[in-house]
């Protein structure tokens, strides 16, 4: 559930730091995977559309075993998420926890590649008041994760609202709720920074622009301000609400004594339909907020006040869900369609990035010619044969080629049966952009590759 309090209403005097100041760390790309509504297509289906387009991380709203057994073997990156309900739960009782890990992690992991768990979400706006629960439940997952011998693999962190925040203008002055701080920020922050986590935050700048776009310009909101604004106290200077509201994340931390935390954006998004009232909400809006957001995290470098911390965002969402309830915008955050065609198309890789025309259709995605898929050596051993597993199993790719005995068995290497197989799956996939990813195990390359007598240039 996204929280619709406003902040940010005066955030239009702001700008950003130069370009050539920040880090050339790229950020990431993940997208939520939320699944309020009766149309949508099963769990094995939506992992073919998200290894489609190249996706590497995905966050569920729960533990769904149906969802984690279609993300095993895909190398895709996944947090999972224990519901408000369950907290009071994990909070007094340490076998509760034991019992969930045991249940929603360890049953998946590693082959479901788990890498974080959010307890609970926008807890401190959930009406049935959960909050003193929040940091006990975290600690005690925390210890079964310990007692599993996985916590240095798993972080556990929780997903904020910005209106945990009491100021945020300018994002230098930054800070929490007074009420807040001393019950559950403070506590929170001191568990995130001893097991090596980072804060969730879910931000939305459209909300922020719906309630002032007297103050606050669209193109400030779709990272198109190429001027900025400055901050007073510090001289920083903004080109984007995000980064702003960001930093006013990292201010109300450093103002603390928490400098050292990682913020990893979980959510955020524009709608491309809302009600009447819903002012900006447009297919046009959402795919210049999303798609310049995508740009801007995998170009790489931070924000103003932490140039050296990439960008690493959660889209919101990937699909439109239509029992959500409030306003249209509420079923209309989705990037595809439950048939699967897109609402508008962005980018969500490097490569993808490169062939982006920002044209609203609703169309596929670009066709590349001529181009081959092969295996990523650097990805390690086990993401590959994970990859070729899935590309031969649930991927449907023809794998009979590189069984033994056959055409293309030979040299019986792990490079060059993924590589055989990655291709069928991009082949089958019509070569669309961001068909050749698998969580980083493969690349598209523009010569036809050989090993052995194995000809690929004739296609699929």
């Amino acid at each position: 559930m996204r929280s619709q309090y406003i902040l940010f209403t005066s955030f239009f005097l702001f700008s950003s730091l130069s370009q050539n100041a920040w880090s050339n760390t790229n950020g990431s790309i993940g997208i939520n995977y939320g699944r309020i509504a009766n149309d949508l297509p099963v769990p094995s289906q939506v992992v073919k559309l998200l290894l489609s387009q190249g996706v590497t991380k995905v966050k569920l709203y729960d533990a769904d075993s149906t969802v984690l057994t279609a993300l095993s073997g895909t190398g895709i990156s996944v947090t999972v998420a224990m519901p408000n309900g369950q907290l009071e739960s994990a909070a007094t009782s340490q076998s509760f926890t034991d019992t969930w890990v045991q249940s929603n992690i360890m049953a998946y992991y590693p082959k479901t590649n788990i890498d974080s768990i959010a307890v609970g979400n926008e807890v401190f706006v959930d009406p049935q008041n959960t909050t003193s629960y929040l940091v006990p439940a975290m600690h005690n997952v925390y210890a079964s994760l310990v007692k599993y011998d996985v916590a240095s693999t798993i972080k556990v962190s929780s997903p904020i609202a910005l209106s945990a925040l009491g100021n945020s203008y300018p994002p230098s002055s930054g800070s929490f709720k007074p009420d807040l701080v001393e019950l559950v920020i403070k506590p929170m922050l001191s568990f995130l920074n001893q097991t090596g986590s980072y804060i969730m935050a879910n931000a939305y700048p459209f909300f922020a622009y719906m309630a002032d776009t007297k103050t606050i310009s669209l193109d400030y909101a779709l990272f198109r301000d190429e001027k900025g604004v400055t901050d007073p106290n510090n001289g920083l200077v903004y080109k984007s609400l995000l980064e702003a509201q960001m930093d006013a994340v990292y201010a109300a931390m450093g103002l603390l004594g928490f400098n050292d935390i990682k913020l990893v954006v979980t959510e955020t998004g524009w709608p491309s339909k809302g009600d009447e009232n819903e002012v900006g909400a447009s297919p046009e809006n959402a795919q210049g907020y999303n798609g310049n957001l995508v740009k801007r995290a995998l170009t790489g470098g931070g924000t103003p006040l932490r140039p050296n911390d990439p960008l690493n965002v959660y889209l919101f969402a990937l699909f439109n869900e239509n029992q959500k309830p409030g306003p249209t915008s509420e079923r209309n955050y989705g990037l595809f369609y439950p048939n699967e065609e897109k609402v508008y198309d962005i980018p969500l890789t490097i490569e993808a990035l490169k062939n982006w025309n920002g044209m609203v259709n609703g169309s596929k995605n670009e066709v590349v010619a001529n181009t081959w898929c092969v295996a990523n050596e650097e990805a390690g051993n086990e993401k590959l044969q994970q990859a070729l597993d899935y590309a031969c199993g649930e991927g449907g790719a023809d794998c009979r080629p590189i069984q033994e005995g056959a055409t293309c068995y030979d040299p019986n290497t792990l490079t060059a049966h993924a590589s055989y197989a990655f291709n069928s799956y991009y082949h089958k996939n019509s070569r669309l952009s961001g068909a050749c990813n698998f969580g980083g195990a493969a690349y598209v390359v523009t010569q036809p590759p050989r090993f052995g007598n194995c000809d690929f240039s004739t296609g699929y």
